[in-house]
């Protein structure tokens, strides 16, 4: 993933309601539903692999409690860009 939106949220909610949240808001205003969510490992907590169908994978470069989250170009799932009509 090269481009993608960063998400912070310290709450006590649970990694999957955090990541559940970022996908609903990436798809809101991007158009489109994100493939991929990198999460530091402490975040992660040896979690969840994949979260509202989005794949997890721990990333040290991810500041704790952040969520970079976008489509990954090499995932199964990516698609050419399609947006929704407004």
């Amino acid at each position: 993933m090269e481009i993608g939106m960063l998400w912070f949220d310290d709450s006590q909610l649970s990694i999957a309601e955090k990541i559940s949240r970022a996908v609903t808001f990436y798809d809101e205003k991007y158009g489109r539903t994100p493939t991929l969510c990198l999460v530091h490992p402490d975040t992660l907590n040896g979690g969840e692999e994949i979260v509202a169908g989005v794949e997890i994978r721990q990333a040290r470069s991810v500041m704790p409690d952040h969520f970079w989250i976008g489509v990954d170009k090499k995932s199964k799932r990516h698609q050419p860009t399609q947006l929704k009509a407004a």
